[in-house]
């Protein structure tokens, strides 16, 4: 018999060589660099990485494609990082409200990168080398600018090509476009290019839709609302309430919470049915909804649905080439939904189903592919991934608006920060400064938020900084524990009074109503922090397991002082 080769060992300093060789051989992705240049000779400075890659499966073509439309952005460098996390030591003041008055001053001198011009005659092949072409061209010209001083710091945005041929296919496939943004940061999401190449270029028509409407205060929504149509005449505005947290006692959705969010919906059937104006009836649409309203939950519907209605078309080599629009093509409407990430397109969609076709997460970037929906025959929407557009917004506030996943931050300090200088956060979590420090600070919040949560390290038993920053912004984004950090229309301390006083308040009022009123009994005690963590709840998710806000859902009442259960001499005080 031969005998058995011996088996060599191999140590991980030799794995972790191969590994740098296989990276550096790979280079960066290939609508950053032209044919004609190698790796070193590139002009961009900045490297890039995916986020949340998947492992590549072993064996067939299954999982091909994995990894093709995940976020990308660039990757800080040593230094920065080393910078941010020195600046988590430094103290901070709390702004006023005036501070927070924003205008689309980030979006001055930023467009986004549209499909170029392109002819029936050319191939797929020819197709593709012309927008990889243009894609590297538009990158490259930001980053001059940015060198030459020309323009403000460029935040964070989109690099993935893959992506934004999404958002190209579903501008050229939609009659009507829904614009939806968090009423929370309005401005900050809507890039006032893409209104302008909608209107203009296009000529087709538009609806914003204000989510999340039930985490701001009546009159700023109604300040908003006014400096939209001031600002953007042609543009509708819709209210819709999608962002709902459950209730103490654990349970879903209520009746309540159910005709909110169909009367956004009705909403927005009126906005199109006005925009149709008969040439595509909507009588089915209308005859849903109103089967939807009389219903107590959305998910009793799975059982409606006929041969069209409910087909969900999802495919990981889904056609992005152009396509020419044809007006109410075969007589069914479409409607384009388009947004930032983690603003609430997939639960509007679901909404507007009446039951959920549309996997829903709080992690930007869950949404990957182009998919339609029919919501009857004649009835069809379009949901696209949400996009980061190119802007001056300062990186540490991209974080705090979800369009960076807070689990992929490397340093959390300068996101902490910002939302410590905006909201008084001792106050609202209830922290005691501790001993180790004089001033509070980002760094100094992290410490007395995992010290009153239980956040330790395993060996040492120290305070967990990164978890506990990461979950104090991971409750801003859920806005939790009235961690709400909300922007203002310009001029809108000036008029405080005057939008407290205005007509529309008592609609928006009406419309936010309160889902469950919860009994004395069960709200006394500190309710400015949440209920301590298992193991279990920290991976938590209710429609996908890498949930952005895996900051417990359920709050519960924690006493400002430790509980006894928690100190092992209790007992002997006692005795």
């Amino acid at each position: 018999m031969p005998q058995q080769r011996r088996k060599v060992a191999f140590s991980g300093k030799k794995k972790k060589d191969q590994m740098l060789q296989k990276r550096n051989t790979k280079g960066p992705p290939k609508y950053l660099r032209s044919t004609q240049e190698s790796y070193e000779d590139s002009d961009v400075p900045e490297t890039t990485r995916k986020l949340m890659e998947q492992p590549f499966a072993r064996g067939g073509n299954r999982n091909k494609n994995v990894n093709r439309y995940n976020l990308q952005f660039y990757q800080e460098g040593k230094k920065e990082l080393e910078q941010m996390k020195q600046e988590g030591f430094k103290p901070f003041e709390v702004l006023s409200p005036a501070q927070r008055e924003v205008d689309d001053r980030y979006f001055a001198g930023c467009d986004f990168p549209v499909r170029p011009p392109w002819t029936l005659t050319e191939s797929k092949e020819q197709l593709d080398r012309t927008e990889n072409r243009y894609f590297k061209e538009y990158v490259d010209e930001l980053q001059k600018k940015q060198r030459a001083g020309d323009s403000k710091e460029l935040s964070l945005f989109e690099l993935n090509l893959e992506t934004w041929r999404q958002l190209w296919r579903v501008l050229e496939f939609s009659d009507i476009l829904l614009i939806i943004v968090d009423v929370r940061y309005a401005t900050l999401m809507f890039p006032p290019s893409l209104y302008d190449y909608i209107i203009n270029t296009l000529k087709k028509h538009a609806i914003v839709v204000f989510n999340k409407v039930d985490l701001v205060e009546p009159h700023v929504v109604v300040a908003w609302r006014q400096y939209f149509r001031d600002r953007y005449p042609q543009l509708p505005v819709v209210l819709f309430a999608s962002f709902l947290p459950r209730s103490r006692k654990g349970s879903q959705r209520g009746p309540q919470a159910h005709r909110r969010s169909m009367e956004g919906v009705y909403n927005i059937y009126k906005e199109c049915q006005r925009y149709v104006q008969g040439e595509v009836d909507l009588t089915a649409w209308e005859q849903k909804i109103r089967e939807d309203m009389r219903s107590d939950q959305l998910d009793i519907l799975d059982d409606i649905s006929t041969a069209v209605e409910g087909e969900l078309k999802i495919s990981s080599s889904i056609d992005t080439t152009p396509h020419e629009h044809v007006k109410y093509h075969s007589g069914v409407l479409t409607i384009g939904c388009i947004g930032f990430p983690n603003v609430g397109k997939s639960s509007l969609i679901n909404a507007l189903k009446g039951r959920k076709v549309v996997s829903v997460s709080r992690t930007p970037g869950h949404t990957k592919h182009f998919q339609t929906i029919f919501l009857t025959p004649l009835v069809r929407l379009c949901d696209c991934p949400g996009l980061v557009f190119p802007s001056s917004t300062p990186k540490s506030l991209q974080v705090l608006l979800g369009s960076f996943p807070i689990s992929q931050l490397a340093v959390p300090y300068r996101s902490l920060k910002f939302l410590g200088e905006h909201l008084n956060l001792p106050q609202l979590l209830r922290l005691h400064l501790p001993e180790d420090y004089d001033e509070w600070s980002a760094v100094a919040i992290s410490d007395a938020w995992a010290y009153k949560r239980g956040f330790l390290t395993a060996k040492a038993a120290r305070p967990d900084r990164y978890r506990a920053a990461n979950h104090i912004l991971r409750m801003c984004l859920a806005g939790q524990q009235l961690l709400v950090l909300q922007f203002y229309p310009p001029e809108f301390e000036e008029r405080r009074e005057h939008w407290l006083r205005h007509t529309d308040v008592a609609e928006v009022k009406k419309y936010q109503q309160v889902e469950l009123e919860e009994p004395e009994s069960e709200t006394n005690g500190d309710t400015s922090s949440v209920c301590s963590d298992t193991a279990d709840s920290e991976d938590e998710d209710e429609d996908s397991s890498n949930d952005e806000t895996n900051a417990d859902e359920d709050e519960c009442a924690i006493e400002e002082d430790a509980p006894r259960s928690r100190n092992v001499f209790a007992l002997l005080e006692d005795d």
